[in-house]
This record gives C-alpha cells, structure tokens and sequence, in this order.
C-alpha cells in the first residue's frame, strides 16, 4: 500500500470521526424522542409515540411554536424586502463609502447574539418600547437581512448586465426590466435567502432572550424546560421538530443556490 493511499485513508477516517462527533448527538435526540421511558438512558429498551401526542397536548408548546411561527414568517418577510433593496442599491450605486456600508450590512451577524441582544434591550428600554412580539420581529429582522442581503448581492454579481441593457434597449421600461429579466435571474437566490433567513429566526436564542420579555418563543421554552430538567421527552420532542425545521430549509436553500441562477444567465446570453 503506497504512502499516498494510506494519506486518503487516514483524511477519510478523519473526516469520519469528525462527522460522526457532530451528528451522533442530534442522532441521539431523535431516538430518545420515541423513548417509552422519561429517562435518558442507553440502551432504549421499548419505542412509543405517546410524547408526541403529549406535546402536542400541551398548550405552553403550541403558544410557543406560533410565536416562533409567526416571528419568523414576519421578520423573513422584512427582510427579504429590505435585504433585496440593500443588495440592488450597493450593487448598481457608486458613492464615497459604498464598502463601508456594504461592512455594515454584515456586520449583525458577524457580532456575538449576545452583544445585539443587549443593544436592542438598551434601545427599546430607553425609548420605553415595551417588550412584544414586534421587538422579537425587529431583533431576528436585523441578522435575517444579512442572509437575504448577501444571497441576492452574490447572485447580481454574477449577472450579465448586459441582459439588463438589452432588455431596456428594445423599449421595455424599469419595472418590466426587472419584472421579466433580473427577477428570473435572481429568483432562486431571494428564495434561498428567505429560507435561511426563517430557518436562523426559527431556532434563535440569545437575541430572542433580550427582546421577547415574558413570552416564550420554541427555543426558548427548550431553554427553560431543559435548565429545570422538567419534561425531558416532551423537550426531545420539540428539539426534534426544531432540528428538521431548521435543516429543510438549509438543505434546499443549498440546492437552490447550487448554480441554478449561473445555468439561467448563460443560457439567456447565448
């Protein structure tokens, strides 16, 4: 065996262990959610469904998954509108300072949740905002923006202006330009970064902590359940349907910007 081939072995063992040591643990939490047991132990000696009927049952779960629900849909929405027009101004704008701005638009997502969590708290404190539904909207809404804000930029990058110039050159004003030419062009990319944008609003905790007072959102009722250790099959429940929640998204965000809108610019400019 050559020196070469026991090197693959070694990286493909490696990167193994790696993904087994990132996995194993979610994997764990779906078994202990058909747990007949209330205890966490291995080996799992029967399998129910009861904790799914149970949860379900529980009002405190229900309350906190349509306020997730509902923060989510409303601070994907204001992101994809306000991220999309951040994304066309810096791309077709020159001024003094663009890349400044443009740093800044990345910026919520690159600082510590903590750190957000506590300014907004500060801000909304300050104007005597009272802590509702609408805070937990606007704290998602400012690291969502990035999401959609860097998809929908990327994706204009990568555009042929000169399909734009056509379009306008054959008589077709701004709004039929973009409505029949660059939305196309974009359009997995504004869907891709909605996606993501529900599925990072749907799981946050710490900025969510800072700006939803007394309610409950789904991972914060996780927080809460899982720190008094109260209620541990019905929290390997909720963390289950979190976990899929979150990765349906990310996966077909991922396929959608997988170079779908690359194929449709080559294709139109031929």
């Amino acid at each position: 065996m050559t020196q070469g081939r026991l090197a693959r072995l070694a990286q493909q063992a490696w990167v193994g262990l790696i993904l087994l040591f990132l996995f194993v643990p979610i994997l764990l939490i779906f078994f202990y959610a058909f747990n007949s047991s209330n205890i966490q132990s291995w080996p799992i000696r029967a399998l129910t469904l009861k904790w799914f009927g149970q949860t379900w049952s529980d009002p405190e779960v229900r309350s906190a998954l349509a306020l997730s629900l509902q923060a989510g849909l409303v601070a994907t929405a204001l992101a994809l509108v306000l991220g999309s027009c951040a994304a066309f101004a810096i791309h077709r704008m020159r001024f003094f300072g663009r890349d400044t701005v443009s740093l800044l638009f990345v910026l919520p997502l690159a600082l510590p949740g903590i750190i957000t969590g506590m300014a907004l708290n500060a801000f909304f404190n300050f104007n005597g905002v009272s802590l509702s539904t609408w805070t937990i909207v606007v704290g998602h809404t400012t690291f969502c923006i990035v999401v959609v804000y860097n998809n929908v930029l990327a994706r204009l990058r990568r555009t042929q202006g000169s399909l734009i110039e056509a379009a306008m050159d054959l008589g077709a004003n701004g709004w039929q330009t973009f409505r029949d030419v660059t939305l196309p062009l974009i359009s997995t990319a504004v869907v891709a970064g909605a996606m993501l944008a529900f599925a990072l609003s749907f799981d946050e905790v710490i900025v969510t902590t800072f700006t939803a007072g007394a309610q409950n959102t789904l991972p914060l009722w996780i927080f809460g359940a899982i720190r008094l250790g109260q209620r541990l099959p019905e929290v390997n429940v909720v963390v289950s349907f979190v976990i899929l929640v979150t990765i349906v998204p990310v996966v077909i965000a991922a396929r959608l910007t997988g170079g779908g809108g690359a194929a449709r610019v080559q294709a139109g400019g031929r």
